[in-house]
């Protein structure tokens, strides 16, 4: 028996120290991982700070007056991160693909001095000229931004908040550091204003939620619309519209701001940032309210040489005026043909796009719009509040076949796939994923007939809540957020209570009969489908995210026909942020056609998709950024 025992115990002295070693070994590979992501960042930064390269200016003598206004495009990026997945950072990757290409296009970067002496001075700019800025201040956003302003040799400014350049707050940057951005000679300093709160908050069901700061609109967010506003741009009023403070309070309330600002940079960097973003625009003044916008307009023009009072288009002139400029904010997930299709349209100006893989693009006829090959993945863009469109070449004599890709474009829009089509698809076959839908109709001279219409969640057995469940989870977040960041315990105790006594309540489900609930549709919300179809005579099997439609299709129409993709632009979503985007992307990704013969394998007609070396190198690199993201994320 003790034999035995001692037998089980050196088993498991073994079994344990065979786990040690395991373990210490990936401890080890996590701590030189870790190693080299921290070398690799020190390495960003201290060529952030301590870059030999300085920014050249364009050439002022070699620009000469005309009789066209050519004015300048002003972009303004949220913020820049390595990857590229949040709802506002742009990835360095994209980044660098929008700005080479604006270059490539003659684009070159003005100063703050330029566009005064553009409007004060009536001195000419070059005929493609580009104002360029950072929003936030954020040390992620210089790190990863100041390689491709070395590389291009363009010139930015770098907005931020007077709060948040004295905080404590590390993902800030402070002000020795931005001295040494200026210093650096490729950024310049301006300021979004001293904070970021919000006032007169209603949710999407009109419950009165009043003033939150960043941390609480974060969590809030996904329960509200467009009731509410940024603290400058109104009187702070109560849930029935009602002013709480009298002209006298507000007008000291706004003052304070402007007057915090101005102390916070004068004592830390000696002066006022030379532009301003007035948050949030589009009002036409200076706020919502006349008194308060007059208050706004005193401060903004004493402080600030310039201001962007308007943000959604891109295109300023001499018509217009240095306090009354407008910005464009490229999003995270726009393709390159987006951006470009966006000022295109804005300066009424030629302006060529790109078609990525020349040798792949072969493969397609465009239409309508503009498309780009790049790796895996065919990008659709259509033209503003219009189509795009593009038929795959020698596609028109399959009659049966399968097709398989992955959809990534944002949830509202259209994303179409046309079979059996011709030239003007008055007779084809329509697959679409639209406005979070699955879609499938036919035409048959130019007749529409639907054929399955369903919602992606329903399809997807995802849980459908009610209007009653929506608000109760909206109403129980309201009051965690109030307690979350609660100045007493007190307060904290009183919110936590009203959250837990609504969750006590009850809200009857769709299965009890409610009414279920319809979420607005947002033009950023982004979207991931696998999409096999798979037709046959007059048989059509439809397969979504590995769930095959319950019902099998039958279609009228058995002959031949082109494979078009298309995009669609839906004027119908809004945008949390001020003005809503008017070009969409349709994203197609690994597109491949095979024929539809029964066999375990099937013959590869066309596809997007890599194979033999080209598909290794994609993949290596594809695991690298992985392991770089996981690293930057976890380190």
């Amino acid at each position: 028996m003790k034999h035995k025992e001692s037998r089980d115990n050196r088993i498991l002295a073994l079994g344990d120290e065979a786990f040690s070693r395991r373990k210490n070994r990936w401890k080890r590979l996590r701590v030189i991982g870790e190693i080299i992501v921290v070398a690799l960042l020190a390495f960003a930064v201290y060529n952030m700070f301590y870059s030999l390269d300085t920014y050249k200016p364009y050439d002022h003598n070699a620009v000469t007056a005309s009789d066209k206004d050519t004015g300048f495009v002003a972009l303004s990026y949220f913020g820049v991160d390595h990857i590229g997945d949040t709802s506002t950072l742009i990835g360095q990757k994209q980044l660098e693909k929008h700005l080479q290409e604006l270059k490539r296009q003659g684009f070159v970067t003005i100063t703050q001095q330029d566009i005064k002496d553009y409007y004060q001075q009536g001195r000419p700019l070059p005929e493609k000229a580009l104002f360029l800025m950072f929003e936030d201040g954020r040390r992620d956003t210089a790190i990863f931004a100041q390689p491709i302003l070395e590389k291009l040799n363009f010139k930015a400014s770098m907005m931020s908040y007077g709060e948040n350049v004295e905080s404590h707050d590390l993902k800030f940057l402070k002000p020795s550091e931005l001295e040494e951005l200026e210093d650096s000679t490729y950024w310049e300093l301006g300021t979004n204003g001293y904070r970021l709160e919000y006032i007169n908050v209603f949710d999407r069901y009109h419950n009165y939620i009043g003033e939150i700061d960043p941390l609480r609109y974060a969590m809030l967010t996904p329960y509200l619309e467009r009731d509410y506003n940024h603290y400058l741009m109104d009187y702070i009023r109560d849930k029935n519209g009602v002013p709480k403070e009298s002209y006298g309070h507000m007008k000291r309330r706004i003052s304070y701001d402007y007057e915090k600002l101005k102390d916070v940079y004068s004592s830390n960097l000696g002066k006022v940032p030379g532009a301003y973003v007035h948050m949030h625009g589009n009002t036409g003044k200076f706020a919502n309210n006349p008194a308060v916008s007059a208050v706004n307009e005193k401060w903004i023009r004493e402080l600030f040489p310039m201001a962007f009072n308007r943000e959604g288009y891109c295109f300023n002139q001499r018509n217009s005026s240095l306090y009354d400029l407008t910005r464009m904010q490229p999003q995270p997930y726009w393709s390159i043909n987006h951006l470009l299709m966006r000022i295109k349209y804005d300066i009424n100006t030629p302006i060529e796009f790109v078609t990525g893989d020349t040798d792949r693009q072969n493969n397609w006829n465009l239409i309508t719009g503009a498309a780009e090959v790049d790796k895996e993945t065919y990008t659709l863009t259509t033209l503003p509040e219009g189509e795009a469109l593009a038929e795959v070449r020698e596609s028109s004599s399959l009659p049966d076949l399968k097709i398989s890709t992955k959809l990534l474009g944002n949830a509202f829009g259209a994303q179409q796939i046309f079979l059996r089509s011709d030239a003007g698809r008055d007779n084809c076959l329509c697959v679409e994923l639209l406005n979070d839908q699955l879609v499938v109709f036919e035409k048959l001279g130019g007749v529409r007939r639907d054929l399955y219409k369903e919602k992606i969640p329903v399809i997807l057995g995802e849980k459908i809540p009610s209007v009653e469940e929506n608000k109760k989870e909206a109403e129980i977040q309201e009051n965690t957020a109030f307690a979350r960041y609660a100045t007493t315990k007190e307060q904290a105790e009183e919110y936590y209570g009203r959250a837990k006594n609504r969750e006590a309540i009850p809200a009857a489900t769709v299965a009890d009969g409610a009414e279920p609930y319809e979420h607005s549709q947002s033009f950023h919300r982004r979207g991931d489908h696998k999409l096999v179809i798979d037709l046959k005579g007059d048989r059509l099997i439809l397969t979504l995210d590995d769930k095959q439609i319950p019902e099998e299709l039958t279609v009228s129409d058995t002959g031949h026909g082109s494979i078009f993709l298309g995009a669609s632009w839906q004027g119908e979503a809004w945008s949390q942020r001020n003005l809503a985007d008017d070009v969409y992307d349709a994203v197609f990704d690994k597109f491949t056609v095979t024929t539809n013969t029964g066999k375990d394998k099937e013959k590869v007609l066309f596809t997007t998709e890599f194979s033999g070396w080209d598909k290794f190198v994609f993949q290596a690199g594809e695991l690298w950024d992985r392991v770089l993201f996981w690293f930057l994320r976890h380190a």
